[in-house]
């Protein structure tokens, strides 16, 4: 058993206990997880500074989702339209509405308390987007979605613009200001390329004062510019700070927050490394965050013609031959996981072996899926199939993230004959083990993965996969192109149903 903590929320912190194995009956048996290496937390229990110069001006955890005070108490002025996640380090803001959305703070508050300064300072958050950028095969957020900004922009810079912002396709990073001098001008001090897919969280710094300004993605540099000269006036800092959107919640970030500081000083390079590797794990921690880690599924080879084993093939696992133990189950389902190893490998990844023990027949074929985090149920939990392999083989994974991995075993079970097992239909598909047709669209569930569709949507209702589908003269059904470039022929019974599919 083993113990990893992590932040809860500004002031406590969080032991989350983990458990190294565990025997689930039925379908699914022998859980193990490769050593992990913890990395220390954020000190002050919130507080991301390493000197007491960088003490923050405000900060937003977002753990008080109902009235949005910031961690200094601090209520916004005002709010519409906003969501709650469990993504991120467990509270994240979500500025994803169809409506005008917007979070608004006051840059000085009645108190004289400061929180955000103009002219010199740093702006530092989280941020995962709902969208892939286009460079990704997305749409982006389709509008030049703004991240953190105070005033607004202006043809004529009649008022005055502070943010940080995204271009419509998701492709670039800007910060830019504008003052109210009415000439016009827009100021660009910053801009880099970004490459983001959804619910990835990046961290986002921009330093900046009379010296210089610098852009940090992820802990890492990734621009500099120009000394700071040009900011809002008075009335634009009196309309407030906006979070996700600009002062009229339309041109919204689309997309989570996380964890926003806001300081009178540049932070130094250093000190953003260290605080982005410190907060880096408790994001990977967190078991709504798979996508992170970018666990692949392993290629599979799907049959075609009428065959129904849908997901088949050694995939990313490999064979290093033979266990020389070779022990028995008591029956074809008693398998188990054993003689873990993990290794550090090339950047930072992890590889593993480990031997696959029990069973009673050498023709069944277990199939092995792998996650970064336990949730309970199992089934809530985000896993990736890695492949299959008959008993007493030893395996190997490389390539892995160099965190917690836990693995678990398949069987062959598919209930209802659709082509998935009834492990990969709880853990991957998130379809059902029982309903052949879970999405009610004439399809089964198997035949979905094979062709690329989404076996969790009805897609032949979706306007924009209607075009996927493609029918006789008198209606009928007789051929289906997938998301993935999959095509497939249709075999229909007399009664013009779907009996087979071919890819």
């Amino acid at each position: 058993m083993k113990s990893i903590t992590g932040r809860e929320d500004f002031s406590h912190k969080l032991n989350r206990v983990f458990t190294r194995a565990l025997i689930v009956a039925g379908f699914l048996s022998a859980l193990t997880s490769a050593v992990y290496a913890s990395l220390p937390g954020p000190g002050g229990g919130g507080s991301t500074n390493s000197s007491p110069n960088y003490t923050p001006l405000d900060s937003w955890s977002f753990h008080d989702n109902t009235n949005w005070t910031s961690d200094l108490g601090f209520a916004p002025i005002s709010f519409s339209n906003l969501a709650f996640s469990n993504l991120g380090d467990g509270a994240s803001l979500v500025v994803d509405s169809a409506n005008p959305a917007w979070l608004q703070y006051h840059v000085i508050e009645t108190s004289g308390a400061t929180n955000f300064s103009p002219a010199a300072g740093s702006v530092s958050f989280w941020f995962a987007p709902s969208w892939s950028s286009t460079n990704q095969g997305g749409s982006g957020p389709g509008e030049y979605g703004r991240l953190f900004e105070v005033g607004g922009f202006t043809t004529n810079s009649s008022f005055g613009l502070w943010s940080i912002y995204v271009d419509a396709g998701g492709n670039n990073l800007y910060f830019s200001a504008q003052t109210n001098d009415l000439s016009g001008n827009l100021t660009t001090y910053l801009s880099a390329p970004i490459s983001w897919t959804p619910n990835y969280f990046h961290n986002v710094v921009v330093t900046y004062s009379a010296t210089n300004t610098a852009l940090y993605l992820d802990g890492a540099p990734a621009t500099n510019g120009p000394p700071m000269t040009v900011y809002p006036g008075p009335n634009a800092l009196a309309n407030g700070l906006w979070i996700g959107s600009d002062s009229n919640g339309v041109y919204e970030a689309n997309g989570l927050f996380n964890d926003v500081y806001t300081y009178n000083v540049p932070l130094d390079a250093g000190t953003i490394q260290r605080t982005f590797t410190a907060n880096y794990d408790y994001y990977m921690l967190n078991p709504l965050n798979s996508a992170m880690f970018h666990i692949s599924d392993g290629s599979f080879n799907p049959p075609t013609g009428t065959a129904i084993d849908v997901v088949t093939g050694q995939g990313n696992l490999q064979s290093l031959g033979m266990s020389t133990l070779q022990l028995s189950g008591t029956g074809t389902n008693n398998v188990w996981i054993t003689n873990v190893t993990a290794t550090a490998a090339a950047n930072g990844t992890m590889n593993m072996t480990f031997t696959i023990e029990g069973g009673q027949s050498s023709g069944t074929y277990y199939d092995v899926f792998i996650t970064d985090y336990l949730d309970s149920p199992i089934s809530s939990g985000y896993w990736a199939w890695q492949g299959q392999s008959p008993r007493w083989q030893i395996c190997s994974l490389t390539g892995l993230p160099n965190t917690q991995i836990l693995l678990i075993l398949g069987t062959p079970q598919d209930s209802d004959s659709d082509g998935l097992t009834d492990a990969y239909e709880l853990l991957v598909s998130k379809t059902s083990p029982t309903n052949a047709y879970s999405n009610a669209d004439g399809i089964l569930d198997g035949w979905e993965v094979l062709l690329g569709l989404n076996p969790q949507a009805n897609n032949a209702a979706q306007p924009s996969e209607r075009a996927n589908y493609y029918y006789t003269q008198a209606d009928w059904l007789y051929s289906v192109s997938g998301v993935t470039s999959k095509n497939g022929s249709v075999t229909l019974d007399n009664e013009g149903n779907v009996k087979t599919v071919s890819q």
